[in-house]
């Protein structure tokens, strides 16, 4: 155990500094950190985001099997309606490597005694946007403890039982629970791109590990495993600007899970049913293994370095190709009326548009914006005709004032609104749709980007005091005098 664990926290040591991508919003798992429902992904949680969950399902099984020694049905005992808990507590680090604790049991040894455990997963790669991320990670789990000398092995469901027993008489091996080590790889891709439906997220996940996801007890009533394998896929929905609805189905090597979680600002809750693939037998269910068993989840995560220690829901991150195509221009014609006058009132001047090109109006001493040739104000022309482009105004995290995340940074608003000249500005990428510029001239890792509010009117948005200087020093380290 103590060299397998040792190598893992070199491997994380090298490994420490930080991803630097956004990965899609996961809530915790039934009890061993983030994930899906009971199988891990690659991603783990932010640098510094806490994370504690609490979930919850029931047996309903019509009588209970009994076994001897070797593992062999001799007999059923009263069934019933049986409810399990868990809790956990885990913590991201360095955008790399997630740890945590689990809590399954607490009681006597007449009911089992404490069951605990711990359990972390270290990130090897993780792409920026679009691709594939690997992770390696283990679980480790306290034996249950009846008290009477039997040495037993726990149970993927994490609660007790007598009969679960670490080695049965004829068995070939014993059943080896306490420590489950895997690998995962998780690809993350982009979903449906349509006009009426919100942003969304795939995420596919295939994995392999020992322990919990191979052992079987060699009895019937546990069931049967994969030899190893486990798999899970994750549709994420963007309900809001800090919402995300998320619809999972897994197999965890034994059983097919199934559920829905919504997660708003780092708070989290969900429905799910366990081993949905178990079919009535005739006579009922005599076993909460191989029973279909309704459940539920809660999560809440804490981001230390946020405002109001709220955390934040989101989808993968957008990375936009090193190609733009800007949309053509509005015509410069437009007729609205043959017998306006040739000449328009207000003064010439041209605005800079969110595609970075330049348009040419009339502004009135009111301040209205006149277009065309028989200068009609803009405001009359909507929604029928507009320009070209997308705009902050109205989005929700623009009238928020919220900070904005590009190139693994946080950007902060700075001052008001103002007006820029297109020749002086170049694009350098998007944020939620809405295209960010910097100066034309300025160079990698960007002081500040400009937003575009509405038609002529711009945000600007800087990196704090102190990140520019960091980012620097990691792109251009201080020579080492050697002696």
């Amino acid at each position: 155990m103590r060299p397998v664990l040792t190598s893992m926290v070199a491997l994380f040591l090298v490994l420490a500094p930080s991803a630097g991508a956004q990965a899609p919003t996961f809530g915790s798992t039934l009890r061993y950190g983030s994930g899906l429902l009971d199988v891990p992904v690659a991603f783990v949680l932010p640098h510094m985001r806490v994370q504690a969950g609490y979930s919850g399902f029931w047996t309903n099984v019509d009588r209970s099997v009994l076994v001897d020694d070797a593992g062999n049905e001799m007999g059923f005992a009263r069934g019933g309606r049986f409810y399990h808990d868990d809790g956990s507590f885990s913590v991201g680090l360095f955008d790399r490597g997630e740890m945590g604790v689990s809590i399954q049991s607490l009681g006597s040894p007449e009911s089992g005694g404490d069951m605990w455990g711990i359990f972390g997963r270290i990130n090897l790669l993780q792409p920026r946007g679009q691709g594939i991320a690997v992770a390696v990670g283990g679980r480790y789990l306290t034996r249950q403890d009846f008290g009477d000398g039997v040495t037993r092995a726990s149970g993927r469901l994490g609660y007790p039982d007598r009969r679960l027993i670490r080695r049965f008489e004829g068995s070939d091996e014993p059943m080896r629970t306490r420590l489950s080590l895997y690998g995962v790889a998780t690809a993350q891709l982009r979903g449906f791109d349509a006009s009426r439906i919100p942003e969304n997220d795939l995420v596919l996940s295939l994995g392999w590990g020992g322990g919990m996801f191979r052992r079987s007890s060699g009895a019937d009533f546990y069931g049967d495993g994969s030899n190893g394998w486990f798999m899970g896929a994750s549709s994420h929905w963007r309900l809001h600007d800090d919402a995300v609805l998320m619809l999972m189905a897994e197999h965890n090597g034994f059983d097919v899970n199934v559920g829905v979680r919504a997660d708003v600002s780092g708070a989290s809750v969900g429905v799910h049913v366990l081993g949905a693939n178990h079919p009535r037998p005739a006579g009922g269910y005599t076993s909460g293994y191989r029973s279909p068993k309704l459940g539920f989840s809660v999560s809440l995560s804490v981001c230390p370095d946020a405002p109001g220690l709220r955390c934040r829901s989101g989808l993968m991150e957008r990375v936009e190709p090193d190609t733009i195509r800007i949309p053509p221009p509005p015509p410069d014609t437009v007729i609205i009326d043959a017998r306006a006058p040739a000449e328009p009132e207000g003064e010439p001047a041209t605005v800079c548009l969110s595609t970075g090109q330049g348009a040419p109006v009339r502004i009135t001493a009111a301040g209205d914006t006149l277009v065309g040739p028989a200068g009609t104000p803009i405001s009359e022309l909507r929604p029928i005709v507009d320009f070209a482009g997308q705009y902050a105004e109205g989005a929700l995290w623009y009238e928020r004032r919220d900070d904005i995340e590009f190139e693994g940074d946080r950007f902060v608003p700075v001052g008001g609104p103002f007006d820029i000249t297109c020749g002086e500005i170049l694009r350098v990428g998007a944020y939620q749709g809405i295209p960010l510029f910097a100066d034309r001239d300025a160079i990698r890792p960007l002081e500040a980007v400009f937003v575009p509010v509405r038609i002529g009117v711009w945000q600007r948005y800087e990196r704090p005091e102190g990140r520019r200087e960091a980012s620097l020093l990691q792109m251009n380290p201080p020579l080492r005098s050697q002696s």
